[in-house]
């Protein structure tokens, strides 16, 4: 766990180190996840990545039952669930008017999370919200792609390039393949893959007849 506890930090001090240089007006950009905004999708990764705090206080199930690819799973994007998320997002936001208060409740998230999770042993055992028991470990890889992912999103709403850090990249290219290598004919680096993979950037055929053939794993992102 400690790899994937480091990818977490990383990615998240990076996702920081852009929010707290943000202006107002980037807040209202609108992003690839519609309806939200910045503001919004912001908003959403806050509570995400600060979930496992709250988790972590509850009483743990006896055993783990699904893994962090089984987590992505078509039915938590039912249109009811999709539609609490989304609401969700926009009351947060609403909260959060201006840049730097958006900044710091990311900080204060994140390291609220990551500090319990280091108070933890190594087989944890944690509920979801969907009900899911996962070992602390599989759910933690789950917050490094919700982080990683939606940082891909961030960046394209704010014109930038992808700030994906590397162990971030791992982690996530990782449960793509099943911790396979990248399909050399494609001739990726794990950005590439991790942003194709997830609908980032689209797919030829002939990339998702490879990518099939190689077996990864399509997770599910949205209703």
């Amino acid at each position: 766990m400690r790899a994937v506890r480091a990818a977490f930090h990383d990615e998240c001090a990076t996702l920081g180190g852009v929010l707290r240089g943000l202006g107002p007006a980037d807040l209202d950009r609108p992003t690839g996840c519609p309806p939200w905004r910045v503001r919004e999708l912001i908003a959403h990764v806050s509570t995400g990545a600060g979930r496992l705090a709250g988790m972590l206080s509850a009483p743990a199930p006896g055993r783990a039952e699904v893994d962090a690819a089984g987590y992505f799973g078509a039915a938590k994007f039912t249109p009811e669930v999709d539609r609490a998320r989304i609401d969700s997002a926009r009351r947060e936001a609403r909260e959060l008017p201006d840049p730097a208060a958006v900044a710091a409740e990311f900080g204060r998230a994140w390291r609220a999370a990551d500090a319990a999770v280091g108070r933890q042993p190594a087989d944890q055992v944690v509920r979801t919200r969907h009900g899911d028991a996962m070992a602390l470990s599989e759910f933690l890889v789950t917050r490094v792609v919700e982080v990683g992912v939606h940082g891909l999103d961030l960046a394209a709403a704010l014109g930038r390039a992808p700030w994906l850090t590397p162990a971030a990249a791992e982690v996530v290219a990782a449960l793509l393949t099943g911790g396979r290598d990248v399909p050399a004919e494609l001739g990726w680096d794990r950005l590439a893959l991790v942003s194709r993979a997830t609908g980032r950037v689209p797919l030829t055929g002939r990339e998702r007849a490879v990518l099939t053939a190689a077996g990864v794993r399509w997770l599910s992102f949205g209703g």
